[in-house]
């Protein structure tokens, strides 16, 4: 039997309006694929506002394990947070060298616990293609702790940089209240002291000091470097306007005059940052095995006194004070960080205030405690509260609090704040962890420095002006796929070719050669893609 078409597409018709009025009806959370499971959540829950799960449950962390302080699971952080929020954790440890890896394999075969921290802003655009990760920026309403401080910082243009094509964002990063500088370089305070040396200030004048280091000690080698030099050259790029080592990134620099962005190594400021160094490296300044050593034969060297100057931070430099105690005697060396010289572009810091933060699993969405588990996650990361528990721990148990002041208990250390105390806060109580503490005030960040970390600080941020930082560029899956595979070789091929003109396996005079070679490494097609997407994102803003 024949149908009536009309009546066939009357049908139609109507299917789909019903379809549009229920879609309609479950997108009343702006945007959002259903509305949120509200088991457990606080009816009323503010800044300021305690959070206290109102029925007890379970929620499954992923666990970077530094081995450093390895997991225990009777920590005094896990029982507190139990007690203080209902909230029990159900960690999958993970070693944290293999942590990148693993959770890329957890993520893709839909295994991965409901929360996933340590992820820096970029990791997770690796993920979001699957829809395995929740976009968190629809779901910041119920998050007030963390819209609060994006608020109070000015951090929108921050945020900005993170959303990805269909202009939402998929990690929820750690916020710091301004730029904070860690590494910079380490010198023997007594020898340039002994020596009439000032403290450098400037590359240029790092360079001189090194030159009279070498006269008055012709066997060593001044300047022995760690992490493959990659620090170094991180914070030396800023000075020199380019970027380099840890902070290359993806290569790119924008440039604001020009509207538009260019490939980092073929810049001048590039070529003139390696003639420096090549200049340490061939006069005997700076070790040829700073680019190759591992780590523990570089502090050999330093806390043996074969060298003068290394990089590091507050960390490192409390442990070469334990090395030198046993190495050269105590009181018999004076080690002290630097402010970071600055170079021919000025005295410049770069940096964000965004750091590693956290993923959320899409499943958490079919689960009856989404918007308690939301609240759980915005108190612990970022209300001041749980920041301060997460870095200090329990008042009157791991510290005291008075006037506004912390101080550790007489029991208690930390990276040699107390170095009378017999027990760690991390290795003991599990405080101050890497998977947790981070974000928050420049007084919560501070309240742990020693008087020489926070003086460090205050010459950075007096001498120093923080670099703005450059406009986002959120590809889509396809460009991502195809910048990728031409971000990586190219890479590749500039990494080879800083180490050789640095040591001078290959002569500056070839660097035009270089940017030629980078060419036919398809540089061309990369900054097409990059530049295309750049501009057609200002447009649609």
């Amino acid at each position: 039997m024949k149908k009536n078409p009309r009546l066939f597409w009357g049908k139609a018709f109507l299917l789909s309006l019903i379809v549009v009025v229920l879609a309609a009806c479950n997108d009343k959370t702006g945007g959002k694929e259903a509305e949120v499971q509200d088991k457990g959540a606080m009816e009323t829950y503010a800044v300021g506002d305690a959070f206290k799960a109102t029925e007890p449950f379970d929620l499954s962390i992923l666990y970077s394990d530094q081995p450093a302080y390895p997991y225990k699971q009777d920590w005094m952080l896990f029982a507190k947070l139990k007690e203080m929020t209902n909230v029990t954790l159900k960690p999958t440890i993970v070693p944290m060298s293999d942590y990148s890896q693993k959770r890329s394999l957890l993520i893709s075969s839909g295994d991965a616990p409901l929360v996933i921290p340590k992820t820096y802003p970029g990791e997770e655009s690796a993920f979001v293609a699957s829809g395995a990760i929740l976009p968190i920026s629809d779901y910041i309403d119920l998050m007030p702790n963390f819209k609060d401080k994006v608020e109070k910082w000015d951090m929108d243009s921050e945020l900005e940089g993170l959303r990805q094509e269909d202009k939402k964002y998929y990690v929820l990063p750690g916020l710091h209240e301004a730029v904070w500088p860690d590494y910079t370089l380490i010198v023997r305070k007594d020898i340039f002291e002994k020596h009439g040396i000032a403290i450098p200030t400037t590359w240029d004048e790092l360079y001189t000091a090194m030159k009279q280091l070498k006269q008055e000690y012709p066997d060593v080698t001044p300047f022995s470097d760690r992490f493959k030099f990659n620090s170094t050259l991180n914070i030396a790029a800023t000075g020199f306007g380019t970027k380099a080592g840890w902070g290359f990134g993806s290569g790119l620099t924008y440039l604001e005059d020009k509207d538009e962005f260019v490939y980092t190594a073929a810049t001048e400021e590039y070529k003139e940052m390696l003639t420096y160094f090549h200049k340490l490296v061939a006069e005997g300044l700076l070790d040829k095995e700073s680019f190759t050593q591992d780590d523990d034969q570089a502090v050999q060297k330093f806390v043996s006194g074969k060298s003068f100057i290394i990089n590091g931070n507050s960390q490192t430099v409390v442990q070469h004070r334990n090395d030198m105690d046993k190495t050269l005697g105590e009181g018999k060396y004076a080690i002290s960080k630097i402010t970071v010289p600055g170079g021919p572009a000025g005295q410049l810091m770069s940096g964000s205030r965004l750091e590693n933060g956290v993923m959320i699993s899409s499943k958490v969405k079919e689960s009856e405690h989404f918007k308690a588990i939301l609240q759980f996650i915005d108190w612990l990361y970022y209300s001041d509260q749980g920041q301060e528990f997460a870095k200090w721990g329990v008042e009157g148990v791991t510290y005291t609090k008075e006037g506004g002041v912390r101080k550790l208990m007489d029991d208690i250390n930390y990276n040699g704040l107390n170095p009378k105390g017999t027990k760690d806060l991390r290795i003991e109580n599990g405080f101050s962890g890497g998977v947790f503490a981070y974000g928050g005030t420049t007084e919560l960040l501070q309240s742990m420095f020693s008087e020489e970390e926070q003086q460090f600080q205050k010459s950075m941020s007096e001498t120093k002006t923080v670099v703005k930082p450059e406009p986002p560029i959120p590809y889509s899956v396809e460009e991502r796929e195809r910048v990728t595979l031409l971000s990586t070789p190219l890479k590749d091929y500039t990494d080879q070719n800083t180490l050789k003109f640095i040591l001078g396996d290959r002569d500056l005079a070839d660097y035009d050669k270089f940017v030629a070679e980078l060419d036919s490494q398809g540089v061309g097609q990369y900054l097409e893609i990059a530049n295309k997407t750049y501009k057609t994102y200002k447009e649609q803003k």
